[in-house]
């Protein structure tokens, strides 16, 4: 380690007041859905005044909601803007997207918290409350590393983009808005919680809706009838039993730690409107995961066809086939290769700072590396502080120490990564404006 990085290390340690008071700042905005103005504003003046030039803008037009990946609960997005920072590079070097989103789900019931989900309490190296890890942590880890690089007066060559997105939490659009106006790079690193694993894989996913018929009939004459409760539960059956063929086709080592790599999980099921009726119609809805190796398309077609072959074993669906829908949140897999420079320069710098190995793996959950690999031509990296487990939890938490460690890791990640030569000039990306 030269002596440049030993001083941006050293002032990273030191800042241990500063991650603090600017993660509780963070948390005490409530940025959920259609309130994330406050905490944006946050982000564009730490931005400005770390030397970024910062480009803020409240996502929409014809060319995102008419492009094949737009996917949003809304179509306005009035008052949820979008802020970008670009600190350029002297040039020649590679460029680098820190991509984290500032939507949190909601708090949930209050009297599950033992403390304002929005305080931002700082008690035994934990700062607690509503995205603490899923993902302020790691926006906090990557401007700390930023701020350490521009207080040092680290000089880089390739270009350092910093995209504060919004609508992650609901399928990407924010991150779709930074890539089509021009924010892309040769490579990208997102702190979601991964507990400092690194993933290279990113499942994806998309929800589903289905509808299972029936026949009604008075409760007290149910056999005249036919309960689509019961099969519904046909429905499940065969859900199962497509979640285990597609799993078994999974051979990745770094699926081997997750017991489901690609799940599919209901999340609803609604049916019937009178106990003494027999009920005719019932509503599932649910996730489907989606291996890196596979199209959105490839598995709709998968899905639908099983659920086509349920007539083979109740006749009753030949006549009534279930309706499926596709609607709500999606995420796009992403995959970065085992051999790509990024990958081993940063498992280069965990090991110094950590001192051990960095745990490699794929990711159980979707993430906007997605759209950031297959729509943005920016191959993905996640990996941050947080544990995955306290992500949408009560109580949600993360620890001090590894949002230090991860500012660390990711600045270190910048200056070797940034100050590689670009294989081909000629092909250099450019940040848009």
């Amino acid at each position: 380690m030269d002596r440049k990085q030993e001083e941006v290390i050293s002032w990273i340690k030191k800042s241990e007041t500063k991650a603090v008071e600017l993660l509780q700042r963070f948390i005490r905005e409530p940025s959920t859905q259609m309130n994330e103005a406050g905490i944006q504003n946050l982000v564009a003046s730490k931005l400005d005044s770390i030397g970024c030039t910062v480009d803020m803008w409240e996502p929409g037009g014809e060319e995102l909601t008419n492009h094949k990946a737009f996917i949003s609960p809304r179509g306005n997005f009035t008052g949820s803007p979008n802020v970008v920072g670009v600190k350029k590079g002297k040039g020649k070097g590679k460029s680098l997207v820190l991509n984290g989103h500032v939507d949190v789900v909601p708090e949930g019931d209050l009297k599950d918290w033992h403390t304002d989900p929005y305080s931002g309490e700082f008690r035994d190296g934990r700062i607690y409350g509503r995205g603490a890890t899923d993902m302020k942590g790691g926006n906090v880890a990557m401007l700390l590393a930023m701020e350490g690089l521009h207080e040092c007066g680290v000089q880089l060559k390739g270009d350092l983009i910093f995209q504060s997105v919004i609508e992650e939490e609901s399928g990407g659009a924010g991150t779709l808005a930074a890539i089509l106006r021009g924010y892309t790079a040769d490579a990208a690193i997102i702190p979601e919680p991964t507990n400092m694993k690194i993933f290279p894989k990113q499942q994806g996913s998309m929800w589903f809706r289905l509808f299972v018929k029936g026949k009604a009939a008075h409760g007290g004459t149910r056999y005249e009838g036919v309960s689509a409760i019961e099969k519904a539960q046909c429905v499940l059956n065969e859900l199962r039993e497509l979640e285990a063929i597609r799993n078994k086709r999974i051979k990745d080592p770094l699926y081997s730690q997750i017991p489901i790599p690609i799940p599919i999980n209901v999340g609803v099921i609604e049916g019937g409107d009178w106990p003494s009726s027999v009920s005719d119609l019932v509503k599932i809805e649910g996730r489907c995961g989606i291996s890196p190796d596979e199209t959105v398309e490839e598995v709709q077609e998968e899905f639908c066809n099983h659920l086509n072959r349920l007539a083979e074993k109740d006749p009753w669906f030949m006549d009534y086939p279930v309706d499926i829908e596709w609607f709500g949140a999606r995420w796009l897999p992403g995959a970065i290769p085992q051999d790509h420079p990024l990958l081993s320069i940063l498992t280069k710098q965990y090991e110094h700072i950590c001192q051990q190995p960095p745990k490699v793996e794929a990711s159980p959950w979707g993430t906007d590396g997605g759209l950031l690999t297959n729509i943005g031509n920016t191959p993905s990296i996640v990996f941050g502080p947080g544990v995955t487990q306290m992500a949408h939890f009560s109580n949600e938490y993360i620890e001090l120490s590894s949002v230090l460690d991860c500012a660390a890791i990711i600045a270190l990640t910048i200056m070797d990564w940034c100050d590689q030569a670009k294989e081909d000039q000629s092909d250099e990306k450019t940040s848009a404006g």
